[in-house]
């Protein structure tokens, strides 16, 4: 309708750069938003990412031409991940029973964003309980990597890193309890960051596992660049939140720690020993280490020990811990079951058979074994001392980290993005990202690299450290990546989001 617009020019405008022109009235509202709208319509048909459009987003753009441009997002649309509450939308975790119940009221988050005047115009898909990443349910179906059709998005919050990634939208907003918002960004080419836990509020945001304690989930931004996380983190670290939402410690963005220049010292490790990094991801890790001594920073080699147990005991175990009857619960009455198939024969099969399988499985698949043991109906009395082992296990690691003197840490992200399906079928490869939720550090997701030539003729040696039925898996599901992104970690201590950006900021402009 305006021949006048450029949309390819407001499309190539970065967030900071974007809510500027907005608030100085040099941009209207609407032209950004149908810009946006066009594009978001064009990414969705090409990766069945979006699940609603938001009606209620136009009201809320002829208000804001109204309003006083005030609030740092104001006039920015937004994209939010399918189990965030909006209300008068549903919120359905892809489960079919989930349909037609519309949120009473808007998540905080939301809420937030609202009165920053930012526009919340889509929902985005996610993989059915969320407990996954990759990105398909039988509501909405299969979303694809936009870089890449045959390849997943990542997940759980992969309809946000495929229209992120497509450009499709300039800020999303997902959430994290395994690697769910840092997986899309690294398999789509983008940023992210998962904060501490609580650092932003999750009410009104649904979880894939209610009341565990164990593994911290977090909220938390994806956009093509840090500055633009860093602008959404200040626009959401505001007393709105903290008034809204008193059980979120009021503390605001630290513009100080976030644009210090002061060289760092940074851990770093290239494996965890568990899932063997592919050929780009060391390669990623190297280069990068490589850059940022070359800039003047000191890089520390950081011993990672016992991620297996990590992996089992802290994780599977903690998440599952009533053996996994709340989480098959929700299936009920629900077709689609068949990536889940085991795992539900396991929460289902009597202890003794778990016990016996266990031991028969150890000498042959060692992992397969663990996690048959893993998935246990717990005590009350063993919950606590799980809470209690991992709450020591944190302060052991904080020990390490303090007599290093780090500052912060770098480390490998998998990637690239693995064909669509195999995500089900590899669960054991969310150690490098997992660890950080039973930590409950910030952990964020730069790309720095894609997969080359030589790579890929690397990793027809790769055999894994345990060379079982996952490490075969992974090492199909690697193949033929030439060309895709890969990403490094960059993870800071609890509550240290603004030095965690800051580390991201370093890696990218690098």
């Amino acid at each position: 309708q305006h021949p006048s617009v450029n949309v390819v020019s407001i499309l190539s405008l970065p967030l900071p750069e974007l809510s500027k022109k907005l608030r100085d009235g040099s941009l209207p509202p609407d032209h950004v938003f149908y810009a946006y709208v066009g594009k978001a319509l064009q990414i969705a048909t090409e990766t069945n990412c979006i699940t609603e459009f938001l009606q209620e987003s136009e009201t809320q753009l002829r208000k804001a031409k109204l309003m006083e441009k005030q609030g740092l997002l104001y006039g920015v649309p937004v994209s939010i991940k399918d189990s965030i509450d909006c209300q008068g939308h549903d919120s359905t975790l892809g489960f079919i029973k989930n349909i037609n119940k519309p949120a009473a009221e808007d998540s905080v988050v939301v809420q937030v964003l609202r009165r920053q005047g930012a526009i919340p115009f889509v929902k985005t898909n996610v993989p059915q309980s969320l407990i996954s990443y990759d990105c398909k349910n039988l509501i909405f179906g299969q979303t694809r990597n936009p870089l890449l059709y045959t390849r997943t998005p990542g997940g759980s919050s992969g309809g946000e890193g495929a229209l992120v990634g497509g450009g499709g939208s300039i800020l999303g907003i997902g959430t994290d309890v395994g690697g769910s918002l840092r997986f899309p960004a690294a398999f789509c080419g983008i940023c992210a960051i998962k904060p501490t836990g609580n650092r932003l509020s999750k009410r009104g945001i649904l979880a894939g596992v209610v009341g565990q304690r164990a593994v911290a989930a977090a909220v938390g931004p994806l956009a093509k660049d840090v500055e633009s996380l860093a602008l959404c983190l200040r626009a959401l670290l505001s007393e709105d939140m903290f008034s809204l939402d008193s059980t979120v410690p009021p503390l605001p963005f630290n513009e100080q720690v976030y644009s210090s220049t002061k060289p760092l010292r940074i851990g770093y490790y290239e494996t965890d020993f568990f899932t063997m990094p592919s050929p780009a991801m060391r390669r990623a890790v190297r280069e990068t280490k490589q850059l940022l001594e070359e800039a003047g920073h000191t890089l520390v080699p950081f011993e990672l020990t016992n991620v297996d147990y990590v992996i089992f005991n802290y994780c599977v175990r903690g998440m599952f811990a009533d053996g996994g009857s709340t989480f098959v619960k929700k299936f009920k009455g629900e077709m689609e079951k068949s990536s889940m198939g085991l795992f539900f024969w396991l929460a289902k099969a009597p202890h003794w058979l778990k016990t016996l399988l266990s031991w028969i499985a150890k000498p042959f698949v060692p992992r397969f074994s663990s996690i048959i043991r893993s998935v246990k109906e717990n005590t009350v009395d063993e919950v606590w001392n799980l809470h209690h082992e991992i709450e020591d296990f944190c302060h052991q690691f904080i020990a390490q980290w303090k007599k290093l003197n780090l500052d912060v840490m770098l480390c490998p992200m998998l990637g690239p993005a693995l064909g669509i399906g195999y995500p089900a079928k590899l669960s054991v490869a969310v150690s490098y990202t997992m660890l950080y939720n039973a930590l409950d550090f910030p952990a964020g997701v730069v790309p720095v690299t894609l997969v080359t030539d030589e790579d890929e003729e690397q990793l027809k040696g790769y055999k894994g450290y345990y060379q079982d039925w996952w490490d075969r898996t992974l090492a199909k599901a690697f193949r033929g990546s030439v060309g895709m992104p890969v990403a490094v970690q960059c993870v800071a201590l609890p509550w240290q989001e603004e030095l965690c950006l800051r580390f991201m900021k370093e890696v990218e402009t690098l």
